[in-house]
This record gives structure tokens, sequence and C-alpha cells, in this order.
């Protein structure tokens, strides 16, 4: 019965201690962490307007890990504006299922990108009166492509004049804090956003185009202060 009764006051402690922990109107919660934004990339094939169009190839788009930057502003205990953040992101960009065709191109790495996705999002943060937080958030994302570089070979072959559309769309994230303190709190997140873009470029002096759905999946973990 002693120990039952100490577990009983143990349990209570844990779950109704945190509760000072809780959100307030006005309250500005300031994070940073790690960024990872993984691409669920899915590429158009290449197009290439002197040889009719689809000439056979796509491209993928590799991982990037950065800092990440995170603000929320309470409207009131559950609901929050949060901006997210981050330096720039850079991804290698590889020429992928040439064997398919006879131009003789290679598959491997055609180029660098640069971005930033800056989003902005309506948060929803559950009330569970304890320490642990989670929420769910909905918003919306515009990336700006920066920086569009081809390598050094495929300079050789004749690529030029990278450029590749900005995007907008939609956002979608899962996550949670767990308050350490009354302003300290440890962060983990996991987002969907929609990327669409059109990369434009030259080649043999010829125009060229390829449609790439990069719809990341980005995941995040930080440290967070709430002023």
């Amino acid at each position: 019965m002693k120990k039952s009764a100490l577990a009983t006051l143990v349990l209570a402690a844990l779950v109704s201690a945190p509760s000072a922990f809780a959100y307030e109107a006005g309250d500005i919660i300031v994070r940073a962490g790690l960024t990872s934004v993984s691409p669920n990339d899915d590429s158009s094939n290449v197009n290439v307007d002197a040889l009719g169009g689809n000439v056979g190839m796509g491209v993928e788009v590799d991982s990037n890990t950065q800092l990440g930057l995170n603000l929320v502003y309470m409207l009131d205990a559950n609901w929050g504006l949060e901006v997210l953040a981050a330096t720039p992101f850079t991804h290698d960009v590889t020429l992928i299922d040439t064997a398919d065709n006879g131009l003789g191109l290679g598959d491997g790495k055609l180029a660098e990108v640069t971005h930033l996705p800056p989003t902005v999002s309506a948060v929803y943060f559950f009330d569970t009166n304890s320490a642990f937080t989670p929420y769910v958030g909905v918003g919306v994302n515009y990336t700006i492509f920066f920086d569009e570089e081809f390598t050094g070979a495929r300079e050789d072959q004749t690529f030029t004049d990278l450029e590749l559309d900005n995007s907008f769309g939609l956002a979608a994230q899962v996550g949670f804090d767990f308050q350490v303190d009354d302003n300290w709190s440890i962060n983990a997140s996991a987002r969907y956003i929609k990327i669409d873009t059109t990369a434009e470029f030259t080649v043999a002096d010829v125009k060229g185009s390829v449609d790439v759905d990069i719809d990341p999946y980005v995941f995040t973990i930080s440290a967070g202060y709430k002023f």
C-alpha cells in the first residue's frame, strides 16, 4: 500500500507540476537547431526543344541540413503563428536515365542549386497539462531559388544558363515541445512542403527545361526559449 501511495503521489506531481509551462497569449517562442530538407523528388523528363521535347532523362535532388530558425507568436493558449526560416540550403542535382538515349551525357551530378524556403503557419498546441505539448500546423511556403550552377564537367558538355522558378505551395506539420523549465524547451517537428519548380537551361545553344516536384519532408530538432 505504501509503494502504491508513493507511486500515485509521484505520478500526480509529474502530471500537475508542469501545468505552469502552458503557453499564454502574447508569448514569443524562439527556436534554433538543425533542419534537414529531404526531397521526395519526382521530375518530369528533360525536354530539349530542338530534339522534339522529351529526351528520356530525368533529375534527382539530394538532401541537405542547415541551421533552422523558428519563431512562434501565441495568439492565445492554443493558437500561434509560426515563421520558419533557415540558412540557405544547397542541393546536388543529378542527371539520371541517360542510358535510354543516344546523347552520351552520362548519369551523375548535373548542378548545384541553393534555396531559401520561408514558411508561415497557423499552429495549434494541444493542452496536455504536462511538460509534453504536441501540435499540428498548416501554412504556406515560398521557396526562392538562386545560385543555380552547372558543374564544370556539364559546362564542358555545353550546359549553360540554368535558372529555376520560385515556388509557392502549401505546408503541413506535426511536432512537439518538451518543457525543461518555465522558459526553455526542446522541440522536434516534421513537415511536408509542396515545392514545384521548372528548371530552364541551354544545351548546345538550344533551350531545354525540366519540371521538378521536390515536395520535401523537412525535419527539425531545436532548442526553444519562451519570452
